[in-house]
């Protein structure tokens, strides 16, 4: 019996549809289905809902729900994990409010960034954690990650556990490609696609639709779209945020990215800039947003989980997330091609050996096989890689406990350069490390400039 270990179970709509997904695929329907979280009433809530599931879809799985993460490893064979270390209050809101009270404006404060750098530091010592245990209990098993920050996670995973089986997810790639048929009018299933990058930074290398005379090259549609101001139509991913950041740089770099406008806009420094709210409002860029988005989702998904508990029976649409694809695959030998999140080994090789990349992967009976692509533009090799020195000199950080390079990660940060000096970042990280004290290693204590 397969049995698939999930990390995290608490967020129980998410939890259902990753394990509705797999339920779905008659290979995985009567797997054992090992659900672990610190919370023991959520846990208790996602165990009854993934019961249900499992009886409405006719599957024979086995759930199990435990708060002891050593128990739902033992014997794994597919660790998915999705938790946030800190959630969001109190961390994430004060990932907002200190740096707001600098001058330093965020959007999600999640993946780069002060917010990001921060998460990375809160996150990968529990996924160590988690690593170790995986090497005792299930040495084999092929960690699913869904945890952010992705490419920082994915880099210090890989660094220091290279033995263990693992693969970054993320649905930005095949999300932005519905969003990009919705705003052009087209069928999800005419569009093929190649992108690579990293992380919330890959782009559509190529963009084609199917249509009488073959494959054709949507650039020119979405470019004479933006320019004549039919295009973006409403995000799909914040109905408050159009994908009009998305387009502008589109039209100065060439290529669309794949993570949505209102993560991009703080990734880069041209959007967020205090002397230009008439840039921010005509771009839409939703500053300080994303608490009180948050908020609504809690509640939103609150709702849903309380309704999933007194369903009779649950309904279950195949998602595209990635999870129950890969575990078909290497069940089955089935052929499938996902985009993951690997160590570089020359997957892409402009970019540094060891960091995280996101590139086209084939899975099957062999494994996990990520694709070279050797021809990513130039120009986009050099802006990932302002992004990868915050990413790199994070992970050296942990990996040495070297405070100063938590620093120094704030001070490249595209965006924080841009709107802070030196010493206002070096006070603001002092700040954001004694606000984070409980929940960071020891190591991570406020330093003196030398």
């Amino acid at each position: 019996m397969t049995k698939i270990a999930f990390i995290g179970a608490g967020s129980t709509v998410f939890m259902k549809n990753l394990i509705g997904d797999a339920l779905l695929r008659p290979a995985l329907s009567d797997a054992h289905i090992a659900l672990m979280d610190i919370d023991a009433a959520r846990l208790e809530d996602s165990a009854l809902v993934a019961r249900k599931l499992a009886a409405s879809l006719g599957a024979g799985a086995r759930v199990t729900a435990t708060t002891d993460r050593r128990t739902a490893l033992d014997g794994a064979d597919f660790v998915i994990v999705a938790f946030q270390i800190g959630g969001y209050k109190p961390c994430t809101v004060t990932d907002f409010e200190i740096p707001k009270a600098y001058g330093l404006r965020q959007t999600i404060a999640d993946t780069l960034g002060v917010g990001g750098i921060m998460r990375g530091l809160r996150t990968v010592p529990h996924l160590w954690a988690l690593a170790e245990d995986m090497r005792a209990l299930c040495p084999n098993a092929l960690m699913l990650n869904y945890v952010n920050p992705m490419a920082i996670n994915t880099w210090a995973l890989t660094a220091r556990y290279p033995d263990i089986r693992q693969v970054g997810l993320c649905h930005s790639v095949q999300g932005t490609a519905e969003e990009l048929t919705r705003d052009l009018g087209l069928d999800v299933a005419d569009l093929r696609y190649r992108a690579a990058g990293i992380n919330h930074m890959a782009f559509y290398l190529s963009l084609e639709a199917r249509d009488c005379s073959g494959w054709r090259d949507l650039y020119p549609a979405l470019r004479e779209g933006y320019r004549a101001g039919r295009i973006p139509l409403e995000s799909h991913w914040n109905p408050r945020c159009p994908n009009l950041v998305r387009y502008e740089v589109m039209e100065h770099l060439g290529y669309f990215v794949t993570e949505s406008s209102e993560h991009f806009a703080e990734y880069v420094p041209w959007f967020i800039k205090s002397h230009r709210p008439d840039l921010i409002e005509r771009l839409r860029i939703p500053l300080d947003e994303y608490p009180k988005r948050c908020e609504e989702q809690i509640a939103a998904w609150s709702a849903q989980a309380e309704a999933l508990k007194t369903a009779p029976m649950i309904e279950h649409l195949e998602t595209h997330e990635y999870a129950a694809t890969i575990m078909d695959s290497l069940t089955t030998g089935t052929p499938s091609v996902i985009y993951g999140n690997h160590a570089n080994h020359g997957f892409i090789p402009q970019l540094p050996e060891g960091a995280a990349v996101e590139v086209p992967t084939l899975v099957d009976a062999n494994g996990l096989q990520p694709t070279v692509v050797p021809d990513l533009p130039p120009h986009l090799i050099a802006l990932m890689r302002t992004n990868l020195n915050v990413q790199e000199l994070t992970v050296q950080a942990l990996l040495t406990e070297n405070s100063d390079h938590i620093y120094h990660a704030a001070m490249l940060d595209p965006h924080t350069a841009a709107e802070l000096d030196l010493r206002q970042i070096r006070a603001l990280v002092d700040d954001l490390l004694t606000a984070h004290a409980d929940w960071l290693p020891d190591w991570c204590r406020p330093r003196k400039a030398a």
